[in-house]
């Protein structure tokens, strides 16, 4: 199945991974909830803090299909196989969404800018553990 859906897109001229592509709105959006929350806490501007509660949202209804974009480039190009990058990259993924859903709903209990900047940079960390184990898998080390 895996295999057809490739076979289809490099049919109509696109041959690119897709997981790549998907990864941008995500993890932009983790970028966007550190940087408005650090700004609105040091700025003591609450609507900077609220735009990032809302980044977070997004980045959380985004991170699934880049996942899923990500699993089929697996099952494509690595053909399924269980490397230690490819482990890394699922825990930091599932942690990335529990973090996520942690923050909203530390947001909805009323936790501090403060407490939420921590879980947002804890997101950061996730993200950029993320991006650097797709590179080593792509570029090598």
């Amino acid at each position: 199945m895996v295999e057809d859906l490739f076979a289809l897109l490099e049919n109509i001229g696109f041959s690119h991974p897709l997981h790549p592509m998907m990864t941008h709105l995500p993890m932009g959006m983790v970028v966007g909830m550190v940087v408005f929350s650090l700004i609105g806490l040091v700025g003591k501007k609450p609507r900077l803090s609220e735009t990032a509660y809302y980044c977070s949202l997004l980045a959380l209804v985004s991170v699934f299909p880049a996942i899923a974009a990500g699993l089929l480039d697996w099952l494509h190009s690595l053909g399924g196989i269980w490397s230690p990058l490819i482990i890394v990259k699922m825990i930091l993924a599932t942690l990335l969404i529990l973090l996520l859903i942690g923050a909203a709903v530390l947001k909805q209990w009323g936790a501090s800018p403060g407490k939420l900047l921590l879980v947002y940079l804890l997101c950061l960390a996730c993200a950029g553990g993320l991006g650097y184990a797709g590179g080593e898998l792509v570029y090598g080390g």
